[in-house]
């Protein structure tokens, strides 16, 4: 089991690397192929709705085919097919393609992780193991920081992303190799089905508050933190690297803190609660003041990377209704919404982004309305959240 969950891990870096690594290959997709700030926006937010969308055949593959055979051969396939199609793109086409693909090839990873957890340890342990996988994984965000600065810079992108194909390829076949499957649950008890989940009350106060929260942090990490620096700061690559760097440190930390805070304060939905709260006044500061200088705004990014590493803990609030016929498909159900929401508005922010700067001067314009954007979704979420009922393992 341990060198399972250890190739597990590795693939989730590599999940967690992928879904950030375009805001430092942008300078180099720019100059190379023309690919813009718009055409990535879209990139990534396609990513995330292709990951989205294979939720539910995962949640299906999970409970009746497995992990072993649902993770090793989507990310062979996907990640590790759509990593060499990224690599031999020749525009935003090759680009939004191979980024779909590896979004399907990574979408089974932490489901199949959580679906081990929660089917072979106890549900008490389920937050912490659920965020330290996510912490771990962590290292995948630094790995799309400074080090893939470094390694285009020398290698040019084509032969770093290609890089990236085969190193997936090679984690797949450690995940074939490697997971075992836990004990098949016995054929004459219930099934169940999607509808079954959804047929959950308690889930419905829940899902929003995971699709308004997992987004916007991601957003700015994977999207836009270059291109703000950049344009209001006038930060060049190494300045970026050092900023995505420390964002990515603090977002480990976040996901290690929330982990066992359920046990410590006895709630989850509280713990949650505070965090999102804490981060739309990050967002909100970041919106009145754009250009308050770098040193500052540094400070309040990394902060949204901690606070905004709730997702396991909502993930455990959610997991703590589901039976267990339903854990698969109810923790991928689950994801869905985080997933679908970061999508949504990874493909929304470059639209809003292109749109006020068509009619505004200031570079800081279109920064202030993301910043403010994010702010009221998060509020949105937390309005919903607050009538959900908590539960603790």
């Amino acid at each position: 089991m341990k060198a399972g969950l250890a190739a597990l891990v590795l693939a989730y870096i590599l999940s967690q690397f992928y879904r950030v690594f375009l805001a430092v290959l942008a300078p180099a997709l720019q100059a190379g192929i023309g690919v813009g700030p718009q055409d990535l926006a879209r990139a990534s937010g396609l990513w995330f709705l292709a990951f989205a969308c294979m939720q539910f055949p995962v949640g299906w593959a999970l409970d009746r085919l497995g992990p072993r055979l649902t993770v090793s051969v989507l990310l062979a396939l996907g990640g590790g097919g759509g990593a060499l199609m990224f690599a031999l793109a020749g525009g935003p086409v090759g680009i939004n393609t191979g980024m779909m693909l590896i979004g399907i090839g990574c979408s089974p990873v932490l489901m199949a992780s959580y679906y081990i957890f929660g089917r072979q340890f106890s549900p008490a342990l389920f937050g912490t193991l659920a965020g330290a996988i996510i912490g771990v994984g962590g290292l995948g965000n630094l790995a799309g920081s400074v080090p893939l600065a470094l390694a285009v810079e020398a290698a040019g992108w084509r032969a770093t992303v290609a890089g990236l194909a085969g190193i997936t390829l090679l984690v797949a076949l450690a995940l074939a190799l490697l997971v075992r499957d836990p004990p098949r649950l016995a054929t004459t008890g219930p099934q169940g089905s999607l509808w079954d989940v959804l047929r959950i009350p308690a889930l419905w106060l829940i899902l929003p508050m995971m699709a308004a929260t997992y987004g916007p942090a991601v957003a700015v990490r994977g999207l836009w933190v270059g291109p703000y620096l950049a344009d209001v700061f006038g930060a060049g690559a190494g300045g970026i690297g050092r900023v995505t760097l420390l964002m990515a440190l603090a977002m480990i930390a976040g996901n290690f803190a929330y982990g066992p805070l359920d046990r410590l304060f006895k709630t989850r939905k509280m713990v949650v609660l505070a965090g999102t709260l804490l981060g739309a006044g990050c967002f909100a500061a970041l919106a009145l003041w754009p250009a308050m200088g770098i040193g500052r705004a540094t400070l309040l990014l990394a902060a949204l990377g901690g606070l905004g590493a709730s997702f396991s803990m909502i993930m455990a609030h959610g997991r703590a209704f589901l039976p267990p016929h339903l854990l698969g498909r109810g923790v991928t159900l689950i994801n869905f919404f985080g997933i679908a929401g970061a999508g949504l508005m990874q493909a929304g922010s470059g639209w809003l982004h292109a749109g006020v700067a068509a009619r505004s001067p200031d570079p800081a314009v279109p920064y202030v309305a993301l910043f403010a954007g994010f702010a009221v979704i998060l509020l949105a979420g937390s309005a919903v959240y607050a009538l959900s009922q908590d539960r603790t393992d």
